[in-house]
């Protein structure tokens, strides 16, 4: 591996996105983009934040596998700068699958899992949301500055 190409690896791994002209095989993630990355957060739930259990489920993070193979995500973390943190049970996110962490109460799906909170988690006024593999390791991360939208793509 080239020095530029590990760069690219290393600050990939630290949430952030390099060009470095590779080119990826078929049905692969290019050089910057992690297996398994954080590919949007809704921080802000439409609305009012009265925190029922339907406005709380509105505040989520999405969780996209951009592989061809089914990764593990038994063991992983997501958390907020405060340290509010979803741990994955056993759970393995399909090829090309996304999964949505809800800051609510709800059932656990394929697709959606649960904070179990009852009140919110991420700030609308600026805030990052870490994803870190099983043995705690930085895999992507995303974060936001100011209220802008309600939500950011990653």
């Amino acid at each position: 591996m080239s020095r530029l190409r590990r760069a690219a690896a290393v600050l990939c791994l630290m949430g952030l996105t390099v060009g470095v002209g590779a080119v990826a095989a078929p049905g692969s993630a290019d050089a910057t983009t992690p297996a398994v990355k954080i590919s949007f957060v809704r921080y802000d739930s439409p609305g009012p934040d009265t925190g029922t259990n339907a406005s709380l489920n509105s505040e989520y993070v999405v969780i996209k596998n951009t592989t061809t193979t089914a990764r593990s995500l038994t063991g992983w973390t997501l958390r907020d700068r405060t340290g509010y943190t979803y741990r994955f049970p056993t759970f393995t996110l399909r090829a090309g699958a996304t999964v949505a962490v809800r800051t609510g109460k709800g059932t656990a799906t394929a697709t959606n899992r649960y904070y179990n909170h009852s009140w919110y988690i991420w700030n609308n006024t600026g805030d990052t949301a870490y994803l870190r593999n099983s043995a705690g390791t930085l895999v992507h991360s995303c974060a936001w500055t100011s209220v802008g939208v309600g939500y950011r793509y990653c």
